[in-house]
């Protein structure tokens, strides 16, 4: 479940899913200006190429999938793939859309996707769900940690920006050419039934299951979420990374055992029923290195 200190966030994007394009261009714009409120002034809209709404939806971006802090400043993330290190800043491999994933999920800034894909499956059999269903949901929630309700038309754009993110509408010239610009679709993380529920609205379903994370990416999205931590249960990889990635008990269970196969720094445990992973010797570089080392494979 969401923690009780952190705010719940449900606008921000001005209706605008993430493009792929902002991205690069949204931290190169932080890195050539070197000015915290860069996002605020008129030549952005230049610089950038977009209207001034669009401008507000990069920065919102670039803060949600955790590019960047409340600060402006770039990340460790942003700099190894985007900016100093450039790993991948055109986002060509698929292991930066799952470490993209993973860092929407983890921030928790844009609180839709952790919640969807974490929180409300938390204690469900079913992989499905609807517009009502998150709905009352998220108004749980917001009771549960004493924040004012919401509106329904933000709510309302937030949820289509969300499925948006991860479901291509019905195809024509323009929407084929707009596919190309959304960098998580091609996750398959979501499909759409097909089915609408009483209200007439559609049900979608999320596609855990056996999706190719790279081990290297996985590694890295591991000490990052147990920073500092030596010992980590199955349970507890499972309900975050494993949620966040839709990765079926036995795909994770596959892929802990390859990473301690791999790399000695990790070692996979399963005795009298205690399943964890123990983590040897990790520094900041080894974190960085491993990275490096699937782009470099890659």
């Amino acid at each position: 479940m969401t923690s009780n200190s952190e705010t719940l966030r449900f606008s921000g994007h001005d209706t605008f899913h993430c493009k792929e394009q902002w991205i690069l261009k949204g931290l190169q714009l932080i890195e050539n200006q070197n000015d915290k409120d860069v996002f605020r002034k008129d030549e952005s809209i230049s610089l950038l190429g977009v209207g001034k709404n669009m401008v507000r939806s990069i920065q919102y971006w670039l803060r949600a999938f955790g590019l960047i802090d409340d600060n402006v400043n770039k990340t460790e993330i942003a700099d190894l793939l985007f900016i100093t290190d450039k790993l991948d800043p055109y986002l060509e491999s698929e292991g930066s859309l799952w470490l993209l994933q993973y860092l929407i999920c983890k921030c928790g800034y844009a609180s839709i996707y952790k919640l969807i894909f974490a929180d409300y499956f938390s204690d469900k059999a079913t992989r499905e769900f609807s517009e009502f269903q998150v709905f009352r949901f998220i108004d749980k929630e917001l009771r549960d940690k004493e924040q004012k309700n919401v509106a329904e038309k933000t709510l309302v754009n937030d949820y289509k920006v969300f499925i948006r993110t991860y479901v291509a509408p019905i195809k024509n010239h323009k929407t084929v050419e707009d596919d190309f610009n959304v960098p998580l679709l091609s996750l398959n993380l979501i499909s759409n039934t097909g089915r609408k529920n009483d209200y007439g609205q559609s049900v979608y379903c999320i596609n855990k299951g056996d999706h190719n994370v790279p081990v290297e990416v996985f590694a890295y999205c591991l000490m990052t979420e147990f920073e500092d931590e030596t010992a980590i249960s199955f349970d507890d990889i499972r309900i975050s990374i494993g949620a966040y990635l839709c990765l079926s008990d036995d795909k994770l269970d596959m892929i802990l055992n390859e990473l301690a196969t791999s790399y000695k720094e990790f070692v996979f445990k399963d005795d009298a029923g205690v399943r964890q992973i123990q983590l040897k010797k990790i520094t900041t570089t080894f974190k960085h290195d491993i990275l490096k080392k699937y782009y470099e494979l890659y």
